[in-house]
């Protein structure tokens, strides 16, 4: 029996470009017959919604908040909701996964770290780091950056991105024998593709999700939905 996770969403209480809250990401999920999700919002150094001028304490909990209503409704509902986040680097973003708010809250320098070694000190601390989307191309990224020897992997599907990119994803992911991951990117709910992993068995924690990506166990789908939502 294989369990059904989304890897990559952001709610509307955290992210600035999500147009969904969390309440709704986990009853949109539920519905869909997932085993749980992973809240993704951006971090501090990317569209969030949370205001640089608080105490560090403040901020880290502003920007659990999408989290927070997404579990308290996934509690409510059945759904395992777990959380991470997504940093950014010159529009170029990383997911990082097994990390929690106590994490957060002890490493308040982190904004000040280069980006080797903030993914040097996520991973030492039992964190994995996946690669979203790296070769998307946008206005507002100046180029594309790949740092393979600090990552854990890379989601070679994202079902927000074209075809294109994520084959190029499949082949630094190959390349460089990291790990692979998909997701959805979702800021909306309902979209015309959905990713995530299957997982042999139902993970009670962030770093159970962890422990399976690094072991190989996970298989990727990428589902398609016509324009009512049914699943093709």
């Amino acid at each position: 029996m294989y369990y059904k996770y989304e890897t990559h969403a952001h709610t509307s209480e955290t992210s600035r470009c999500s147009h969904i809250s969390g309440a709704e990401l986990a009853r949109f999920y539920k519905s869909l017959g997932y085993t749980g999700m992973f809240v993704t919002d951006h971090f501090f150094n990317g569209n969030t919604t949370v205001p640089s001028d608080l105490a560090w304490s403040e901020r880290v909990d502003r920007f659990m908040e999408g989290y927070f209503a997404a579990k308290a409704e996934g509690d409510r509902i059945g759904l395992d909701v777990f959380f991470g986040w997504e940093y950014t680097l010159c529009g170029n973003d990383f997911l990082i996964y097994g990390l929690g708010r106590d994490w957060l809250l002890s490493n308040p320098d982190q904004l000040g770290l280069s980006v080797r070694d903030y993914m040097k000190r996520v991973r030492e601390d039992g964190g994995l780091v996946i690669h979203a989307h790296p070769f998307r191309e946008a206005g507002y990224i100046d180029m594309i950056r790949l740092i393979p020897r600090d990552v854990d992997g890379v989601e070679v599907i994202n079902a927000s991105m074209i075809d294109e990119y994520n084959l190029r994803a499949e082949w630094y992911a190959g390349s460089y024998s990291l790990l692979r991951s998909a997701g959805s990117d979702n800021h909306a709910g309902q979209r015309p593709r959905l990713a995530g992993v299957f997982l042999p068995e139902r993970i009670a924690s962030e770093r159970d999700f962890v422990r399976l990506m690094k072991s190989g166990a996970s298989e990727l789908f990428c589902d398609r939905y016509d324009e009512t939502g049914v699943r093709l």
